[in-house]
């Protein structure tokens, strides 16, 4: 078996010499920079979308959370059925993504969607866990978000009807900016991750907490909740969920409570298969023609313009001047090919949104003019052949326009 495992992963490695990385590859962190999930983030970041993946991350940060509950309960010697009896019927009727983790049979009902968690294997769920606390360089909080007073603030204020009768328009497609303008240079300030530490045995109320903040985080419409952290993401209304019935500071007692209690654990995965799917088909596609055939951001390739054109109007005018001052020797007008040659190089470098300087040197701008090291093969393989062009077309480009200006005969004026 462990041979087999090692031939898998064998024959997985060669074959991503030869491709670019999926989408599930990506966010279980299985690739390296400039295709991984930290500039993915940043990717997203720049278009003011990041929310859509930070739901994604801690959803499946919540759904974690449920598979050790299910998994302690199971190791205490009972089994679900006992201990959850409410969850356990929920499960068979309506099926469950724990379904092998709570020992239902295989006959039992599953859901629709696929899950993305089924996609990954252990050890990829554990990165994938890890994911929402490293997340942007490690800005995200590391303490424990456990019923702040600060978040039972908002908790209350959800709960009354907002003051002004105005409802701002809602996101039109999950990548709408949702009323907030990306900025090169804004950041947001951070977020308390949606972790709870394992200091003590999970609890129903645990997951109940885990629930609420995802709830009031990205679902609920931004005029009922006074947070800065509140950005509600984007979802058909088929999709949508208006409001939290469950309190994380009261134990459900009544048993329509008990039975909104059961439905906790699989809450959000409908929402967070949308997200994927969304992520997969939209941005992921941008986010690879972006890092994996470009190594400059926005930014970067703007100024790279601006200098472009500038460095090319001093060029022209210098060209010009030998010209009609009739300069002597000819071959002065040579050294016209340096400016040329700049000019051409950041101009070429913003259409294609790629420096081979960078690239020769193995970088990637990862913000505007901070760079890392480019380290996925096929993609360092692409940057290569697309850099050896673009520096062909500068060389080209320089000669020709130098040559023009040499074979041009002086004329004074």
């Amino acid at each position: 078996m462990d041979d087999e495992q090692k031939k898998q992963q064998e024959d997985w490695l060669n074959s991503r010499k030869h491709r670019l990385p999926s989408f599930t590859e990506v966010l279980s962190r299985r690739t390296r920079p400039p295709v991984d999930l930290f500039m993915f983030y940043l990717f997203l970041q720049r278009e003011g979308a990041e929310d859509i993946l930070d739901f994604w991350l801690d959803v499946q940060q919540h759904e974690n959370l449920c598979r050790a509950y299910f998994k302690d309960v199971r190791k205490s010697g009972r089994t679900i059925k006992e201990d959850w009896p409410q969850y356990w019927d929920y499960a068979r009727r309506r099926g469950s993504i724990y379904g092998t983790v709570v020992g239902l049979q295989p006959s039992a009902p599953k859901r629709s969607t696929t899950s993305t968690g089924d996609l990954l294997s252990d050890q990829e769920k554990q990165a994938l866990a890890a994911t929402s606390d490293e997340r942007h360089g490690g800005e995200r909080s590391t303490s424990p978000p456990s019923r702040t007073p600060g978040f039972e603030k908002e908790r209350i204020a959800s709960a009354s009807p907002p003051t002004a009768d105005y409802d701002p328009p809602r996101s039109t497609t999950p990548f709408s900016l949702s009323g907030r303008t990306p900025t090169f240079f804004m950041r947001r300030a951070s977020r308390a991750p949606t972790i709870i530490p394992r200091s003590a045995a999970i609890t129903r109320m645990d997951l109940i907490a885990s629930a609420e903040r995802i709830f009031y985080r990205y679902l609920c419409p931004p005029n009922t909740v006074n947070s800065p952290e509140n950005h509600e993401i984007y979802l058909p209304p088929a999709l949508r969920i208006h409001s939290f019935p469950l309190n994380s500071t009261q134990e459900p007692k009544t048993q329509n409570e008990l039975n909104l209690l059961a439905q906790i654990p699989d809450m959000f995965h409908a929402q967070k298969e949308y997200c994927f799917r969304a992520m997969e088909q939209d941005a992921f596609p941008r986010f690879l023609r972006a890092k994996a055939f470009g190594n400059l951001t926005p930014l970067s390739a703007l100024v790279r313009l601006v200098v472009g054109l500038i460095v090319l109007w001093i060029g022209l005018a210098v060209g010009f001047s030998l010209i009609f001052l009739d300069v002597q020797p000819k071959s002065k007008r040579f050294f016209l090919f340096l400016p040329f040659t700049f000019a051409i190089l950041f101009l070429i470098s913003h259409q294609y949104e790629l420096d081979p300087i960078l690239v020769f040197l193995g970088q990637s701008e990862s913000t505007p003019f901070r760079t890392l090291t480019i380290r996925e093969p096929y993609v360092k393989k692409l940057l290569l052949g697309r850099a050896v062009w673009v520096t062909t077309l500068v060389a080209l480009c320089s000669t020709a326009l130098t040559l023009i200006f040499w074979a041009v005969p002086g004329h004074r004026l």
